[in-house]
């Protein structure tokens, strides 16, 4: 019993392991901020949805509907390597030559001094922001649909108590369309939640990753097999995490909902 414990604690504190634990770092920050950015898309693509202009409305109603009809991988991809060509095709006109230019016509990078190395950071912060403009279309359709839930008589009735526009839009339109809003932004938290595992595509080592290299067949020349497939198990502690985080989140959300409901006749009917 002695050795099979030190085993199990050598294995599970081995420098892999460690490396796995730290990355849960990964899939927080990712979500957080991918979280922020979809808030920012989502105030934005609900004020375009909005808009008394009906062209700036048929923009806004194009970023939530093309978006939400996209697969979410496409834009986790196609986002990161865009935004990186493009900074290499800008960096190319000050760095590369005339000459190497028309040299590396049609290949990629235009030369190699313009040539970019993204680490995990940056990675990281690319992969927030696809999240968020993915995300940030549902949350537009969710805080349009709260906006317009917002009762018309306490806007006209602050408007005829002298407030101004933006007095009216910022402590009555915007304090009361959270109460309504925070439902379905739940469930784009939790779809950004889901999302964060697919941040391995962006060679970013998460939780994801790490638990598929150190749950498959694992040989050492010297030992021979060292453990067989192990991913079941480790995926199920990957499950047990998700179902931990979606239980703080609704604990999270339901304090937020409490909140918002300070005053309101609405939270009492809830």
């Amino acid at each position: 019993m002695g050795d099979d414990l030190a085993f199990w604690l050598g294995y599970l504190t081995n420098g892999k392991h460690l490396t796995w634990y730290a990355s849960v770092q990964y899939t927080l920050i990712a979500a957080v901020l991918g979280a922020f950015f979809a808030l920012l898309f989502g105030l934005g693509g609900a004020a375009l949805r909005n808009s008394g202009n009906g062209f700036v409305r048929l923009i806004g109603a194009g970023y939530t509907n093309m978006v939400r009809g996209i697969p979410d991988v496409l834009f986790f991809l196609f986002f990161p390597l865009a935004f990186e060509q493009l900074l290499e095709l800008l960096r190319s006109q000050a760095v590369c030559t005339p000459e190497t230019l028309a040299a590396n016509l049609g290949q990629w990078p235009p030369c190699d001094a313009a040539n970019l190395f993204f680490g995990t950071t940056e990675y990281l912060l690319l992969a927030s922001v696809s999240l968020g403009i993915v995300y940030g279309a549902f949350a537009a359709n969710v805080i349009s649909g709260a906006m317009k839930a917002v009762p018309r008589g306490q806007l006209e009735a602050a408007r005829a108590y002298g407030f101004t526009r933006a007095q009216v839009l910022w402590r009555i339109h915007v304090r009361q369309m959270w109460i309504y809003a925070l439902p379905g932004l739940s469930n784009v938290w939790m779809l950004i939640i889901k999302a964060t595992s697919l941040l391995s595509l962006l060679q970013i080592s998460d939780i994801v990753l790490w638990a598929d290299r150190l749950g498959a067949p694992n040989f050492s020349r010297a030992a021979g097999l060292i453990h067989p497939d192990w991913r079941w198990a480790y995926y199920s502690v990957l499950l047990v995490f998700y179902i931990l985080l979606t239980f703080v989140s609704e604990k999270a959300f339901d304090a937020l909902t409490r909140w918002a409901g300070r005053g309101m006749a609405v939270a009492g009917k809830s």
